[in-house]
């Protein structure tokens, strides 16, 4: 009997194997779905990809497969998108077929569909026009919002001459700032930062997991408006989700890249200092006459890659795509750094390097190919607001200090400690030394 039981069992393995390499036979080829690795019953393609550098996984496999394959995470298959031209063709040309948005547990738990970040179909246009209008309406791209920067860099300036010039961990100070310039536009202020209420936020959002309780309001006469309360904090939410935490940490890891490069973050200091002065506070009209800083700045989210393979998307409807058959709703990874580390654009692209985005005659060089924010019809909605925070915050702290690493720059680690939806930068200290 248990010689038959085994036998079974084996049996009932090998069909379950046959069964899904037909599957996968059947879906790869021309005219099909894109090729990739053969997957394993249950578990799909995991034990090809890691987990915790899943970018540099997924490009690996491109060299073999092309720049457009199929991996299967579990038993769901995704579909890989690589380099420029198919990223470019996919969500800007190919935008509307490209526009919904991919499976991720977190967020179908966290979220439920509601939302910008998640949500999909008509909700996600109402809610997002929505967002941006709001935004808008408080200032994001106006002088308003930089006046709301400029002030909260003025706190923490202050934060900043508390630690005496000894050595700190920046990262819940500069999460604090972002995150108050957030709430000086939902909440209409700004919060201390030992204030209670603040710091619960602050741990809500380094648990993500957690939603904050704010009330937008509700169009209550329309049962199936998108207006009502728990998808307006459910936006909510996500406003500081992707406005505090992608920013905050942009600029930590930035900061460690300075300290690791001593040298560009003392040219920058140059610059702030003959076109700004040591007299006024930085200010965005600034930028076009700085194209090194604007430079750094760009050159540091182009090798960090915050969110290396975008957030995933998904294809409206059935279609062809590079000769291939996607059906409707197949998770899409856009690997972002694919792009951002394009060897022909950026030469030497693992090289940290601000003359990546500069001309020979030392002016700002654009590059279409530098999109950190995605792009297409899912594009980061608070992408304006997240680079005018960049530039000034990151000018007005090296116009007032110098950062000092507590290492040897040649000691620091700039490599991620997790790699996988997000970079996160290793843990680092540093000191702050007023100039």
């Amino acid at each position: 009997m248990e010689l038959l039981g085994a036998a079974s069992a084996v049996l009932l393995v090998c069909v379950i194997c046959l069964l899904n390499f037909a599957r996968w036979k059947i879906r790869s080829g021309k005219g099909k779905m894109p090729p990739g690795p053969a997957p394993l019953p249950i578990l799909g393609n995991l034990l090809q990809v890691k987990p915790k550098d899943l970018a540099k996984t997924l490009e690996k496999l491109s060299e073999e497969y092309g720049p457009v394959f199929t991996v299967h995470l579990g038993s769901d298959p995704v579909v890989v998108l690589c380099g420029h031209d198919v990223v470019k063709e996919a969500l800007i040309d190919r935008g509307d077929e490209f526009a919904a948005r991919g499976r991720m547990p977190l967020g179908d738990r966290g979220n439920k569909g509601l939302g910008i970040i998640f949500s999909n179909n008509e909700g996600w246009l109402h809610v997002r026009r929505f967002a941006l209008t709001t935004l808008r309406n408080f200032g994001m791209g106006k002088r308003s919002i930089e006046e709301r920067i400029q002030e909260e860099a003025e706190h923490l300036l202050e934060e900043l001459r508390k630690t005496k010039k000894m050595p700190f961990d920046p990262t819940f100070m500069l999460c604090c700032t972002v995150s108050n310039v957030i709430c000086s536009v939902i909440f209409g202020k700004r919060y201390d930062y030992k204030d209670k209420k603040f710091l619960s936020l602050m741990s809500n959002m380094n648990n993500i997991f957690e939603m904050i309780s704010s009330f937008w309001g509700q169009e209550k006469d329309q049962p199936n408006s998108s207006f009502h309360v728990k998808n307006l904090i459910t936006t909510a939410f996500d406003l500081f989700i992707g406005g505090t935490e992608t920013t905050s940490t942009t600029l930590r890891y930035g900061f460690l890249l300075l300290l690791k490069h001593p040298e560009i973050q003392e040219k920058v200091q140059e610059e702030i200092d003959r076109v700004v002065g040591r007299s006024r506070r930085p200010c965005v009209a600034d930028r076009t006459q700085m194209p090194y800083t604007d430079a750094v700045a760009h050159e540091i989210q182009r090798f960090i890659t915050l969110i290396p393979l975008s957030v995933p998307r998904a294809v409206t409807k059935d279609i062809y795509f590079r000769g291939y058959f996607i059906p409707k709703g197949t998770t899409i990874f856009p690997v972002l750094s694919s792009v951002l580390y394009n060897s022909k654009e950026f030469p030497n692209p693992n090289e940290f390097n601000p003359g990546h985005f500069l001309n020979e005659n030392g002016t700002f060089r654009k590059s279409e190919l530098f999109m950190p924010f995605s792009a297409g019809k899912r594009i980061c909605p608070g992408e304006g607001l997240a680079r005018m925070e960049i530039f000034l915050l990151l000018t007005t702290i090296l116009q007032n200090f110098t950062l000092k690493a507590v290492l040897r720059p040649e000691e620091l680690s700039i490599t991620p400690t997790l790699s996988g939806t997000g970079n996160v930068p290793p843990f680092y200290q540093l000191c702050a030394l007023p100039r």
